[in-house]
């Protein structure tokens, strides 16, 4: 074999070897990738660092509301509710798709459904229109009342419950979307509910 062939066939074994190390080296990077999204997703679940999460991965289309109404669902409050999925976060503000506070988008949203007006801050709305009532007795339309803040007492924060322990408010960092009950910020937070005056 002369020196042209011997160059050749480094040449070939070379390139063979190449591609065999960087085949391994993307295999090892994918399962790395997966196993970092697996132990992050472990160590996440249910933190909150402040703020809640969506529901949607153990929901599933929750955090959209396309979910299966049945005959005792009020399908105006979802359709009513879905307008305002996104809608930023604005202290005082009262305006679809532009900003809007927790107790502006509840009170604008029974006003369209239910024909009822109710009080603009959260905490006079379980005082002036709730009736107090346990956690385990909540039903569609029934507001979930929270302590959130550090330094308030009392109220500072309401949503609409649906079902399924899920309910729509409006985060301050996330705007209006759906949370859910079982949550550890919510269970850490949760203060009272209520049962307003309802219309269908």
């Amino acid at each position: 074999m002369n020196s042209r062939s011997v160059r050749y066939w480094i040449l070939i074994m070379s390139l063979l070897f190449s591609t065999a190390t960087f085949n391994s080296c993307k295999t090892t990077q994918g399962n790395s990738r997966s196993a970092h999204h697996t132990t992050r997703g472990k160590h996440d679940r249910g933190r909150h660092h402040g703020k809640p999460d969506s529901p949607e991965s153990a929901a599933g289309n929750w955090a959209t509301l396309d979910v299966e109404l049945t005959d005792n669902d009020n399908p105006a409050l979802y359709a009513e509710l879905k307008t305002w999925l996104g809608t930023p976060y604005v202290y005082g503000g009262n305006d679809k798709g532009i900003g809007v506070d927790c107790s502006g988008m509840v009170q604008q949203v029974f006003l369209t459904v239910y024909g009822v007006p109710l009080e603009r801050r959260s905490a006079k709305m379980m005082e002036n229109n709730c009736t107090p009532i346990d956690k385990d007795q909540l039903t569609e339309g029934d507001l979930v009342f929270f302590n959130t803040s550090k330094r308030r007492p009392g109220i500072t924060h309401v949503g609409i419950y649906l079902k399924d322990d899920n309910f729509v408010h409006t985060s301050s960092s996330k705007g209006v979307m759906v949370s859910n009950l079982n949550q550890k910020y919510w269970v850490k937070h949760y203060y009272c509910s209520g049962r307003p005056p309802k219309q269908k």
